[in-house]
């Protein structure tokens, strides 16, 4: 057995760090950042010498895919958590992500706790702020590239970059204005989730006791994404508003990031109904990773087995071809964060009380982290060049494929 660090599909990085461009302490108040790697001990998923030759093969060659991160770096101090966040200004893990073997990245920004005007999050400027602010400082360096059209995918890879893909996981900022989302597909977002965990215009998220479905307004802002080609999502959203919005699309639908209600009963993982609609639709179920949620009764501490059996769940539910990642992870104490946002984010609605709980999800803490680790699980269990290609990004390209206008 070994346990090599070395990493194959390092980008083109130059050591840039956020905002290096202006002045700290003038041009904006610092904090001390939490470390982006090694915050917790480095955990290499076990593989024998071949198979790590094949993984390093996998992600030199393949396109990894991530369809759900953060990749914002939190303070480390979180009693500076809030104050920080009313500053608008989030740092991004460059150096981190360099060494994380991601080609392409699903960053949804932390709207959900965009907290300059309000502390409720969701706002509309403050939305606006958030993006403008992380795309100028992707605009001040090489190697992560604002992507923006299919194309921009394959040409981060050759170029030894990453391709950043704005999202969001909520339409709750545009109220009731449809053209809000013409204005985020010009910021950039090219994938929207409908609704977060408390109600919106659009439909009811999975904290609401009562599920009416997709609204009159939701179907028509889902007509307008079809239209836009911004991929929607549904992976906050309640059952009902779930079903509506895949059957309403004209397009495939994603769950980006969620896992099998079947395997831990929580309103936060996705019934088999709802996932085998999403695959019935041409869609993609991405498996989630944040602590304490893919957890299951065979593996009850949240890490990378758990997390995997998730996988495999979905995998023989509706077949390879419809199943990815998307780890939803960060730079800081998850755990933490969610401890002390835990109105803000709906934690309580999504965890079981009697959860074993853990100090951070073993083998995927991180971005960085996450698909050395998951390529290496893939390949230790058997499973083909062709379906790791699918799951690590293939399947994810073919619903942006359908999805994106052209």
């Amino acid at each position: 057995m070994t346990q090599t660090t070395k990493q194959g599909n390092k980008k083109i990085y130059d050591g840039y760090k956020s905002f290096q461009y202006l002045e700290a302490g003038v041009d904006y108040k610092e904090y001390k950042l939490s470390k982006e790697n090694d915050r917790v001990e480095p955990y290499v998923y076990p593989v024998a010498a071949d198979e790590e030759e094949t993984v390093q093969e996998i992600l030199e060659q393949d396109y990894i895919v991530s369809m759900h991160e953060h990749t914002f770096v939190m303070p480390e101090n979180l009693q500076e958590f809030y104050e920080f966040r009313r500053q608008g200004r989030d740092w991004t893990g460059f150096e981190a992500l360099s060494q994380s073997g991601l080609d392409v990245i699903f960053e949804n920004f932390m709207d959900g706790t965009a907290m300059i005007t309000s502390q409720a999050g969701w706002k509309w400027s403050d939305v606006i702020h958030d993006l403008g602010i992380r795309f100028s400082d992707i605009a001040h360096q090489d190697m992560v590239i604002k992507a923006e059209r299919i194309s921009d995918l394959y040409r981060a890879k050759k170029e030894g970059k990453i391709a950043f893909v704005g999202a969001l996981e909520s339409s709750t900022m545009i109220e009731n204005e449809l053209d809000r989302l013409d204005v985020l597909y010009g910021f950039g977002i090219r994938t929207m989730g409908i609704v977060y965990s408390e109600a919106n215009q659009l439909g009811a998220g999975l904290r609401e006791p009562n599920d009416g479905g997709l609204t009159v307004f939701g179907k028509q802002a889902v007509r307008r994404m079809n239209k836009l080609g911004i991929t929607i999502d549904v992976s906050h959203a309640g059952d009902k508003t779930s079903l509506d919005t895949i059957e309403a699309s004209e397009k495939p639908v994603t769950i980006n990031h969620a896992g099998a209600r079947a395997l831990w009963d929580t309103k936060r993982l996705k019934p088999d109904d709802v996932i085998k609609a999403c695959a019935e639709k041409g869609g993609v179920i991405a498996i989630e990773a944040a602590p304490h949620s893919t957890i299951t009764h065979n593996h009850p501490e949240h890490n990378i087995e758990s997390f995997m059996e998730h996988f495999e769940y979905t995998a023989n539910l509706v077949g390879i071809d419809h199943v990815a990642f998307g780890p939803d992870t960060l730079f800081g104490d998850h755990v933490g964060i969610h401890d002390l946002l835990a109105g803000q984010l709906s934690i309580k609605s999504a965890q079981m009380a009697n959860l074993q709980k853990v100090e951070y999800v073993k083998g995927l803490e991180n971005p960085a982290e996450c698909f050395p680790n998951i390529v290496r699980w893939l390949v230790k269990k058997g499973y083909s060049r062709e379906e790791i290609r699918k799951v690590v990004g293939g399947n994810i390209f073919r619903v942006l494929e359908a999805t994106w206008a052209k």
